[in-house]
């Protein structure tokens, strides 16, 4: 049962079903990017008035909540690691393999994600730049995709609404125009 991915209409609704618990159990909301302000808080006081703020009272939950997130990953991958390929489609081979990506033996390709890739213009881009950008757009945004899009969904935020609608646009322009360029 552990070995193989969830189908979606059991993995949608538990997933779904974190957020009203979350609510009505802790008064907490389900959110992932506000993490890396809390570590800055706790490890870096200083001028900023950014980071200061009570982060035991405001994000100390939030942060117990990421190292769970990050123990079930490495429990996930480690325990319950799946021994066969992971399955990509055909076409999807052939559209990627046209971009020069060469390499689909791991969860990410490694032509574009990986140590020596980092050392090109391309990957670069994709690690450092893109990275730098999803953790601005978060906090730009006032929170993550996971935050906006189960979150602020479900309690009706019309900021969410935009931002997520902002997310899906940005990923169809970065996946259609950006990466084949980038490629």
């Amino acid at each position: 049962m552990l070995e193989q991915p969830w189908p979606w209409y059991v993995a949608g609704p538990l997933i779904g079903l974190i957020v009203p618990l979350l609510l009505l159990l802790a008064g907490r909301e389900f959110g992932i990017s506000s993490s890396l302000q809390h570590i800055c808080a706790a490890t870096l006081p200083g001028e900023a008035e950014y980071f200061r703020y009570d982060w035991k009272r405001k994000g100390l939950w939030n942060l117990v909540f990421v190292a769970g997130v990050a123990a079930g990953g490495f429990v996930a991958g480690w325990l319950f690691a799946n021994p066969d390929p992971v399955a990509i489609a055909d076409s999807t081979r052939s559209a990627l393999a046209a971009m020069g990506v060469r390499d689909f033996s791991g969860l990410v390709p490694s032509d574009l994600i990986g140590w020596s890739a980092l050392l090109t213009l391309r990957g670069f881009c994709a690690v450092v730049l893109g990275g730098f950008l999803v953790g601005f757009g978060a906090r730009y945004a006032g929170g993550c995709t996971s935050g906006h899009a189960i979150t602020g969904l479900a309690t009706l935020q019309p900021a969410s609404m935009l931002a997520v609608a902002g997310f899906f646009a940005g990923g169809l322009l970065v996946s259609w125009v950006v990466l084949p360029w980038l490629l």
